[in-house]
């Protein structure tokens, strides 16, 4: 018992996990032996997944994209194929590296163990973040809430890093070992090594690695890669704009960041727009300078049009160097950025001349580039972000819609003028100057969309935001210029080369920024410098095409992933791979450089083919080995991977060389890859690019199946809110096999999913009742009827497990594991629930219903496979494991069969609501006195009248469906045609039609629709099987649901069957039979 509540249903359930992991170590089932052969399509799965980053404890977000693979490999493994799942623990980069320093900065400042600040407030603790292929929060040993001081919430909004590793459970001397990066390499890949067995991941553990130089084989491997890729041309050493962590001194790559992950430097132009002397009081020290406003602008090409610059009026600016003579007024973020460009007197230090506002601001006199007014003035607009490009803006009416309101609101409003000390001629002379011919639009498109969406205020944010939509793209793409010496071209054409021109002739500086936040790992915020460093270069034009044909032949699972990797092969370009710190493999012909964490992770599924034999199952490669790292020459890797010549010169025994070789090409090309969505942006695009540039076309990988975040509970998983759980936790609380349920009900989609609390209570429940009804059926078992299968329900009951089977396949092999868990569980329990009802007093056959346990447990093994293995050894004696007991055998799924099945229940459902509703009828008519039959409750007799085939204008109107039915695009002739051809017919030449128009529209409706839904066959005059015939041999269950004494099934065109229903024949009037809708009258005998 905890807190009042039983646990025994799932410390059963842990108790039985223990034992079937028992089993499975004993007999080493998930080790995977290549074969000698090359395997034919089918007969082995190679599935892998994102190894997650090593600074904290996995959590249901891991567990959800790996359940993806480890369902998909169990499927398989059952199938019969011979299946490898490796898994391995991702320590590049900067995540444990700023960890560990933060702990060190705060042993520095606060001793150790540190004292910290005793003013504190219960807050949420907040963990380090690893990194995370499915995108969800990262995980953490526990679930806790730390005190954390004032100062350090309210500055940072987290936790201090030892507050942060004594939530992992650790003693203060434990934690101040931390402050070296390699400990945590240490302690965390066991850790997540023991909750993926808990979990019951069916991996070949001799496989696993660690990544970084701490282990000597799996740096070898990347080393050599980095020199293949080298040797290709597909690295080079270049200057290129990245993001960048000013803390760290290096490029800030996608795994390098805490938020901002795929955001991408975003380049603007910008304008200098010259300060005319004298300078206002404020600014007199720059006097003997030459002193501009910096506008950064998309849109280089509309500059002869600008009237005045707009500024922030509360904005905060300086006065900032850029070399010796020159100064730039932009705001200190935009400053810092141009630090790492080579746009400041001191690099990477922006010097700060003066301090201003934007008040200080307004008013200067400039002269700017291009412009056709020769002097125009800074003036205040209220709408600026100052966290988007320099926080100075050029203004140009007639083409931009902000400008075109703001300075109309200018013009027309005095006080707003007044309010700002506003002159009137900083604003009143100056006009719209045409300058882009836009279709529809004319030359002054701003003026003329601002007046077609009635918009009357720079105030009106999504009417602006629609027109800026409206006359930028038009504007862009179909716009002529109409003055300068490119006038008469094309926008598009024009505005590269006005740009040039401007930087060209030192009016205009090439200014780059992060288009949108981007906080690194070590807690700073990223600028864009322009950095010297080594790339590969991703978007070549003939690598990209290599590219693009792998990714049209793979196996992508959905269209939301197919677009997603269209987009990215679309954008992606030369990638930053260097780093100068953290973890990681340094570049063998620049140490200076490490490999980051990106690429260092795009073949590696490669070396798990070979990891066993080098690493001798040791994931840090430090253990006993036949082969020496050194051993491991570029030749070698040559002839293991990439079908190179046989290395003469190895000294490498000549039968491990073979045996490499022999892994690689049995295991490879992989067929499966799971991940989280967010990783196409990056991981899985580098993944397929250096397969095609260093594999040959028959490794290629084969299939990528993407996943969306998972909420808990419907709400996104969170450690601030305490909505999140770590792998253990989710394993304590609900058991592996409940959890691993409940993600298989989660969803199969690349929306996000649902992990349900509800879900895995009822799980537990679901799971352990089975167990007791199996024992008790089985203690039971001579009750149980023998003989072949001679009733109704059991040929129904033996058809819905023949479709279980047949339907579970299809949805496993697809990855809809959701959907299998629907058919392969929750429908094949339903089947037997009515089967067991059915049966009634003859009860079920003792061979359906080993049949049953047999099939549902094969067919929930991938997904439950502790339960799965405990049902098959000690409920079902049998021999062998259940995770390698092979798929179910079936007979072709009878659909008639079912849909007349489906008909009998729908029927009883049916006749329940009409007997229900003829008893209250007949109480409602008797306290009115009305002579009608008296029915009780009790001593019923059942009249069930069927009409097997429609007839009359219904089998008229069917007729006429049928001959304007399209049955392959399921569509229909024009409904003029239909009704054309039901007036030319019997029906509608006979004296009656008006009447019977009014019945025959709704019915075509109905057809119609059926038919697009169902198919041709909803518009057969009758159902595939006899009505008549299925509900008279289920009598006897009708009787026991409806609680009738006796049931007659009657023809609904019989008059002598008619006239049993005596004074009730009236019912059948309002009520008529016809095929699928039996009509029941019913009768107290």
């Amino acid at each position: 018992m905890e807190g009042g509540k039983s646990f025994v249903r799932r410390d059963r359930l842990l108790e039985i996990e223990a034992k079937a992991r028992t089993w499975w170590e004993e007999k080493d089932v998930f080790r995977a032996e290549a074969g000698e052969k090359r395997p034919e399509p089918g007969e082995k799965f190679f599935g892998n997944f994102p190894y997650p980053y090593m600074n904290g404890f996995l959590h249901l977000g891991h567990a959800f994209s790996l359940s993806k693979l480890e369902f998909a490999a169990a499927f398989h493994r059952l199938r019969g194929a011979n299946v490898l799942l490796p898994f391995g623990f991702h320590c590049t980069g900067m995540p444990i590296k700023a960890s560990a320093d933060k702990l060190a900065r705060e042993v520095k400042q606060f001793g150790d163990p540190p004292v910290f600040p005793t003013e504190v407030e219960e807050q949420p603790g907040e963990e380090p973040e690893p990194e995370d292929p499915n995108g969800g929060v990262p995980g953490s040993a526990v679930k806790f809430k730390g005190k954390k001081s004032k100062a350090a919430s309210k500055s940072s909004g987290q936790m201090y890093q030892w507050e942060i590793m004594q939530g992992f459970g650790l003693s203060d001397s434990e934690i101040s070992k931390f402050q070296n990066p390699y400990n945590w390499l240490s302690f965390f890949p066991p850790l997540a090594m023991e909750d993926l067995k808990a979990f019951g991941l069916g991996c070949d553990w001799r496989r696993s690695f660690i990544t970084t130089d701490v282990n000597p084989y799996y740096d070898n491997f990347i080393k050599w890669q980095m020199r293949k890729l080298k040797a290709m041309g597909k690295i080079v050493k270049d200057v290129r704009y990245t993001i960048y962590s000013p803390l760290d001194g290096q490029p800030c790559a996608d795994h390098d960041r805490a938020s901002g992950e795929g955001v991408l430097p975003q380049e603007y132009t910008l304008i200098k727009m010259e300060v005319v002397s004298p300078y206002p009081p404020k600014m007199s020290s720059l006097e003997g300078k030459k002193v501009y406003l910096g506008a950064g602008t998309l849109r280089p090409e509309t500059m002869f049009g600008q009237t005045n610059a707009w500024v922030l009026p509360d904005g905060k600016y300086g006065a900032f160097e850029i070399n010796d003579e020159e100064v730039l007024i932009i705001t200190h973020r935009a400053a810092l950025n141009l630090s790492y460009q080579n746009f400041s007197k001191v690099p990477e230090k922006p010097t700060c001349l003066v301090e201003l506002t934007g008040y200080d601001l307004i008013g200067l006199p400039l002269k700017s580039p291009l412009s056709f007014n020769e002097i125009i003035y800074a003036l205040p607009m209220l709408s600026i972000l100052t966290d988007k490009a320099t926080g100075i803006v050029t203004s140009v009416p007639s083409d931009s819609p902000d400008d075109y309101m703001a300075l109309h609101d200018l013009k027309s409003k005095p006080a707003f003028r007044a309010k700002y000390g506003v002159k009137d001629e900083w604003v009143m002379p100056f006009e719209i100057i045409p300058i882009i011919d836009v279709p529809e639009y004319g030359d002054r498109s701003a003026e003329k969309v601002c007046n077609d969406l009635k918009i009357k205020s720079q105030n009106e944010k999504e009417k602006l935001a629609e027109a800026k939509r409206l006359t930028y793209m038009r504007g862009f793409y179909e716009g002529t210029m109409l003055v300068g010496e490119f006038a008469g071209r094309k926008v598009t054409e024009a505005k590269p080369l006005i740009r040039s021109k401007l930087i060209e002739i030192g009016q205009a500086i090439v200014y780059s920024e992060p288009e949108k936040r981007v906080m690194s790992r070590s807690g700073d915020e990223c600028v864009v410098a322009l950095t010297d460093q080594w790339y590969i270069t991703y978007g070549e034009p003939e690598w990209k095409k290599l590219a693009e044909d792998c990714f049209s032949i793979m196996n992508l699972y959905a269209d939301e992933t197919r677009n997603g990797f269209v987009k990215t092969l679309g954008w992606l370009n030369q990638w930053a791979c260097s780093r100068s710190f953290g973890l990681g493999t340094r570049f063998p012909w620049d140490e200076e450089f490490l490999v980051e964490s990106l690429s260092d992770s795009t073949i590696y599924m490669a070396y798990y083919t070979v990891a066993h034999i080098l690493q001798n199952g040791d994931m840090y490669g430090s253990g006993s080995s036949s082969v020496k790292p050194e051993q491991m020459t570029d030749e070698v890797w040559d002839f293991v991977f990439t079908g190179g010549p046989y290395p003469s010169s190895s000294d490498i025994p000549s039968s491990i060389l073979h045996k490499m070789k022999q892994e690689f090409e049995y295991w490879y090309p992989f067929d499966l890859r799971v991940s989280g969505k967010d990783l196409i942006q990056n991981h899985l695009t580098f993944c397929i690019y250096n397969h095609t540039a260093i594999m040959s076309k028959n490794h290629w990988p084969r299939g990528f199946r993407c996943n969306g975040h998972i909420m808990l509970n419907s709400e996104k998983m969170s450690k601030s809110t305490g909505n999140f759980r770590t792998l253990r936790q989710a394993i304590e609380e609900f058991s592996a096999d409940a959890t691993r349920f409940s993600l298989a009900d989660a969803g199969d989609g690349v929306d996000d999913a649902n992990f349900v609390f509800e879900t895995a209570n009822a799980a537990i429940l679901r799971l352990t009742k089975e167990l007791s009804w199996m024992e008790e059926v089985l203690e039971a078992e001579a009750s149980l009827r023998t003989g072949p299968l001679s009733t109704y329900a059991d040929k129904v009951f033996a058809n819905e497990i023949n479709i279980a089977v047949t339907l579970t396949e299809q949805h496993y092999g697809n990855c809809m594991f959701r959907e299998a868990l629907k058919t392969g569980f929750y429908d094949l329990q339903a089947a037997r629930d009515e089967y067991r009802f059915s049966c009634g007093a003859g009860g079920m056959n003792r061979d359906l219903v080993w049949r049953f346990m047999d099939v549902q447990t094969r067919l929930i093994t991938p997904i439950c496979p502790h339960y799965a293995e405990y049902v098959w050894r000690e409920i079902l004696k049998k021999n062998g494991f259940a995770v390698r007991a092979g798929w179910p055998t079936a007979d072709s799924p009878d659909l008639t069969l079912k849909a007349a099945n489906k008909y009998l229940q729908d029927s009883i459902v049916l006749m329940r609501k009409l007997l229900q509703k003829q008893i209250l009828g007949s109480k409602k008519a008797n306290k009115k006195g009305a002579p009608v039959t008296s029915l009780t409750e009790s001593n019923l007799k059942g009249l069930i009248y069927v009409n097997e085939q429609y007839d009359g204008w219904k089998e008229e109107c069917l007729k006429i469906l049928q001959s304007k039915f399209d049955s392959r695009n399921r569509s229909f002739a024009a409904d003029q045609e239909i009704l054309d051809e039901l007036k030319s017919s019997s029906v509608g030449l006979a004296t009656n039609f008006k009447q019977v128009q009014k019945l025959c529209m709704p019915f075509l409706r109905f057809k119609k629709d059926e038919a697009v839904a169902l198919g041709p066959q909803a518009l057969d005059l009758r159902l595939p099987f006899g009505e008549i015939e299925v509900l008279s041999k289920n009598l006897d269950l009708i009787k026991r649901q409806l609680g009738l004494e006796q049931v007659e099934i009657l023809s609904g065109t019989d008059p002598d069957a008619l006239a049993k229903a005596g004074i009730l024949v009236s019912l059948l009037s309002q009520n008529p039979p016809s095929p699928g809708n039996p009509t029941a009258i019913f009768l107290t005998i």
